[in-house]
């Protein structure tokens, strides 16, 4: 984002009366737009021999639905920005169509995968909010199981919500990939360790990028476990083995010998104290020879103000669902830690798939000040 973001108020009276409304009835204009994408209602009003829009009547005879019900959402969505209508002519009913924001509810994959998340996965568990606020623990999970941390119950969570959080997950990792296998591959590593590696995506790219890397993945043991199953039969798996731990052990520490250290979306899932020990673990592991990759998503790193709204937006479910303590962070937070670590920033890669960054770090070497160059335009 450019300039300093967040330092002005620039609504008038109404305008600021209209968002605190907004923010208020946010959760039921949620439910709107999801119920009226559920029903098929956004896809009728996106197909292109709709353009001019639908009166009531077309809508509920196209649907097979009640003049009551789609009128309360037609309704909701004319004052909530989703759709607009056009006053009929003499004796001619009006007729209501997508504005803007509601072809993208309708067709952007990128706010059809952030809804499902929104609604499979944090949508109930975040009326516990204030209660994970106060004990630092995922209440909302708990409504679901007496797990301490999502991630050791994924496979265990109901199918529609396990499924909603992969395509969240993944499809913003996923973006990132290709940009990144060039700069963690220049020159080669022989070796890498995948840090959370979880599903063994990224093991996966990296195996058909190098014929000769070979690749390990650090994760719980129960991820460790069905990394093999989930791996079996790719072209490269053989290249690639599962390391079981649990890095908030006692006794945990991180293998070294290995040429590159990777770390995606991982660091964002731990309290502040535990990055510090964690990125000190790295630097435990590695030589001077060794890069660390820490591939996330900052917020105030972000070209776009949108981006980064869906990132601070996204931090409390962290501190409802996933563990009670981690959010999306700031990037002068991280470069702390970093340094804290005993490590040093090499480079920064700005603008990755949707918005990550791509740091890589070195040892630091004694009495050398922190340096955090930029490779390419910050974004």
């Amino acid at each position: 984002m450019t300039g300093a973001p967040y330092t002005t108020d620039t609504l008038t009276a109404l305008q600021a009366q209209r968002h605190a409304l907004e923010i208020v009835f946010g959760p039921m204009l949620f439910q709107v737009a999801w119920v009226m994408r559920r029903i098929g209602l956004l896809e009728l009003l996106a197909d292109p021999t709709h353009l001019e829009g639908l009166t009531l009547g077309e809508t509920c005879a196209a649907l097979g639905r009640g003049r009551y019900p789609l009128q309360v959402l037609v309704e909701a969505g004319l004052s909530g920005g989703i759709l607009l209508r056009r006053p009929g002519g003499p004796g001619g009913a009006e007729r209501y169509r997508l504005t803007k924001a509601g072809q993208l509810l309708a067709n952007d994959a990128t706010t059809a995968v952030l809804m499902d998340f929104v609604q499979d996965v944090c949508y109930l568990g975040m009326a516990e909010l204030g209660r994970a606020i106060e004990t630092g623990e995922p209440a909302g999970l708990k409504r679901l199981g007496d797990w301490s941390t999502l991630y050791a119950a994924l496979d265990m969570l109901p199918a529609t919500m396990r499924e909603a959080w992969y395509r969240y997950d993944h499809y913003f990792s996923d973006r990132t990939f290709s940009e990144a296998l060039a700069t963690v591959f220049d020159p080669a590593p022989r070796t890498l360790l995948d840090v959370g590696g979880n599903t063994g995506r990224w093991a996966l790219r990296c195996v058909a990028y190098d014929p000769e890397v070979e690749v390990a993945v650090l994760d719980l043991p129960h991820q460790a476990v069905e990394l093999a199953g989930r791996v079996a039969g790719q072209p490269g798996a053989e290249r690639i083995r599962g390391i079981g731990v649990d890095l908030l052990g006692p006794e945990a520490r991180i293998p070294g010998g290995f040429d590159v250290i990777w770390m995606s979306q991982f660091l964002d899932c731990f309290a502040a104290s535990n990055i510090v020990r964690l990125l000190r673990m790295a630097a435990q592991a590695m030589t001077p020879d060794t890069r660390l990759y820490v591939n996330e998503i900052y917020w105030d790193r972000q070209r776009f103000e949108t981006a980064a709204f869906v990132a601070t937006q996204s931090s409390p479910y962290f501190t409802t669902m996933a563990n009670g303590h981690s959010k999306f962070l700031a990037w002068a937070d991280m470069e702390a830690y970093i340094v804290a670590a005993g490590l040093t920033v090499e480079a920064n890669r700005d603008g990755l798939g949707l918005g990550h960054t791509l740091t890589c770090c070195r040892l630091a070497r004694p009495n050398a000040a922190p340096a955090t160059p930029v490779c390419g335009p910050a974004s």
